[in-house]
C-alpha cells in the first residue's frame, strides 16, 4: 500500500505519502493564493523524498472540504486526474476531519477553518475519529458547543469567540493520509473525491445584457 493523500481546502497546500503504516514524507506550504502552484511540486517533494514515484502509489485521498470554490477544486481534480492516469482508486475526506484527527484528542470538541466572510466552516467531534454534527459554515459566536475547545484556524483567528486554540491550526496531509489508511484497514467506505460545497460560488453567470433604448 502506498496512499498519496492531499489538501487544497485551506490556505494550506499540503501532501504526504503513507505505506500503510507510516508516514514516509509530508510538505506543507501556507499559502492561500497559490494552490494551483504549489500542488504538483509538493507531490513531487514528498514522492522524491520518499524515494518512490507515481507509478508507486496504490491510492489517492484528497481533502474535500468544505473551504473556498478554487483551492478546493485544485486538489479534486488533481486526485481525478491522478486515478484516471494510474488506473486507481481515489477518495474523499472531509477537510474537517483531518484536522480532528490531527489534534489526537478522544474528547469532544470541534473543529473550525476559515470560511471568509467573517465566517468558519465547523464540525463537531466525539473524538478524533467520530464526527457527530457537521460540517456547516456560520458565524463564529453562532457555532454551537459553548465551552468546547476547538482545532483548526478558526479558533486562531477568532479567539474571542473560540477562545485557547487546539492544534493542528491547518489539515496537514499526514494526518489526512493515516486516517484514510486506518479507514481502509477497518473497511470502512470512503466517498469519492467530491466536493463539499456549503456556499455558493462566488462566480456567478452573466445575466442577458440590458437592452438599450433610444
Amino acid at each position: 500500500m502506498l496512499v498519496l493523500a492531499f489538501d487544497t481546502a485551506t490556505p494550506a497546500v499540503t501532501a504526504a505519502l503513507h505505506d500503510g503504516e507510516r508516514v514516509l514524507a509530508e510538505s506543507t506550504t501556507i499559502d492561500a493564493r497559490r494552490h494551483g502552484e504549489l500542488l504538483a511540486p509538493t507531490i513531487q517533494t514528498v514522492l522524491a523524498e520518499a524515494g518512490a514515484s507515481l507509478r508507486h502509489v496504490t491510492a489517492v485521498v484528497a481533502g474535500s472540504g468544505p473551504g473556498p470554490y478554487t483551492g478546493l477544486r485544485v486538489g479534486l481534480m488533481t486526485a481525478q486526474a491522478l486515478a484516471t492516469t494510474l488506473a486507481i482508486p481515489a477518495y474523499g475526506i472531509c477537510t474537517l476531519d483531518a484536522v480532528a484527527y490531527g489534534s489526537g484528542r478522544d474528547e469532544p470538541f470541534i473543529a473550525a477553518t476559515d470560511a471568509r466572510r467573517k465566517e468558519v466552516f465547523w464540525a463537531r467531534y466525539a473524538d478524533r475519529r467520530t464526527r457527530v454534527s457537521g460540517p456547516a459554515v456560520d458565524r463564529p459566536a453562532d457555532v454551537p458547543g459553548e465551552g468546547l475547545p476547538v482545532a483548526g484556524a478558526g479558533a486562531v483567528l477568532y479567539p474571542d469567540a473560540f477562545g485557547e486554540p487546539l492544534d493542528p491550526p491547518y489539515p496537514y496531509a499526514g494526518a489526512l493520509a493515516a486516517l484514510a489508511v486506518e479507514r481502509l484497514a477497518a473497511g470502512a467506505p470512503l466517498d469519492p473525491p467530491r466536493p463539499i460545497y456549503l456556499r455558493r460560488p462566488d462566480a456567478v453567470v452573466p445575466g442577458a445584457p440590458k437592452r438599450v433604448t433610444a
